[in-house]
């Protein structure tokens, strides 16, 4: 494998020459947009099966080698590996002279900014968090995905036109999030979307235990609507029996969870009392049947069974 020269890359030289450490389903979709727009992917790093199934789907004919040797070929090193491992695998990196100065490593975590890429920067490297805000399967269907999606931007003052050029060549759009907030950040998205699933998944439980042939086609038209109004009219959009105060059909609703559906009680009470506390603030139910609702809500929690601690 050649190596690069120990040059500094001009902030909007063309083309990159890009590593790649994690060939998961984030990293190995990045990498193969950055080559469509004409980057040059030098090498990947990726140990697993699944990760070297995903090399050779959308990246083929680019040098596997371990991390070490990537971080060493690259211009700017593209660190697409799970957020608990990313600080070990900086110190890692960094510690055995694998960064340089003038190198550019960038992380995709949502949760980490540019205190965990340290070690990079006491070596004299360019940091930058970039985070796509989308779930990822790992194949060519994503890379279609990326046309306007939001990435999550944190970056210093002399690296932000090139963080910016990295989200054009992406197809996406630049969000600026300070350090402070990463975390936060972060929080909104797997709140959304990975909240989201679980909702969705115990909503089809309950129509299946119901007698529906298919739970998702019968979600489908009403879930699609509901989320596009939430998104356009945020609280205005709450509609249901919480929210027009009905409290029988609230008492139907946690009898038939009960008896029915019990594994997704939890979820039901969370987020009931989530939605009655927001119709409560927006003026839209009045105190009394708000305390009706809490109280049948609140027996429905202690009727549960205790939980126990395997």
């Amino acid at each position: 494998m050649s190596h690069p020269s120990s040059r500094t890359p001009a902030a909007l030289e063309r083309p990159l020459q890009i590593g790649v450490v994690g060939a998961g389903r984030v990293g190995a979709v990045l990498a193969a947009a950055l080559r469509s727009a004409g980057h040059d992917i030098v090498a990947v790093a990726g140990e697993s099966d699944a990760s070297r199934g995903r090399i050779e789907a959308l990246l083929p004919g680019v040098d596997v080698d371990k991390p070490s040797a990537v971080a060493r070929a690259c211009d700017l090193l593209l660190l697409t590996v799970p957020d608990d491992m990313l600080g070990n695998v900086v110190s890692v990196l960094a510690d055995s002279g694998a960064l340089r100065e003038g190198q550019v490593v960038v992380h995709t975590s949502g949760r980490h900014g540019l205190a965990v890429l340290a070690p990079a920067i006491a070596r004299g490297a360019r940091a930058i968090a970039l985070h796509p805000a989308m779930t990822f399967t790992g194949t060519a269907v994503d890379l279609d995905r990326l046309s306007g999606c939001v990435f999550g931007l944190t970056a210093e003052d002399a690296e932000r036109e090139l963080a910016g050029r990295l989200v054009d060549d992406l197809g996406g759009r630049a969000m600026w999030v300070a350090e402070s907030r990463r975390a936060l950040y972060h929080a909104g998205l797997a709140h959304g979307a990975n909240h989201l699933v679980t909702l969705v998944t115990e909503a089809m439980e309950m129509l299946a235990a119901a007698g529906a042939d298919d739970p998702a086609a019968t979600l489908r038209p009403l879930l699609t609507a509901a989320l596009d109004n939430a998104l356009e009219h945020g609280d205005a959009a709450l509609t249901g029996p919480i929210v027009r105060g009905d409290v029988n059909t609230v008492r139907a609703h946690l009898d038939s969870i009960g008896a029915e559906a019990p594994t997704t009680m939890p979820t039901y009470l969370a987020l009931a009392r989530a939605t009655l506390s927001r119709a409560v603030t927006d003026g839209r139910i009045t105190a009394l049947r708000a305390l009706a609702i809490n109280g049948a809500l609140d027996r429905a929690a202690a009727s549960r069974p205790a939980q126990t601690t395997p």
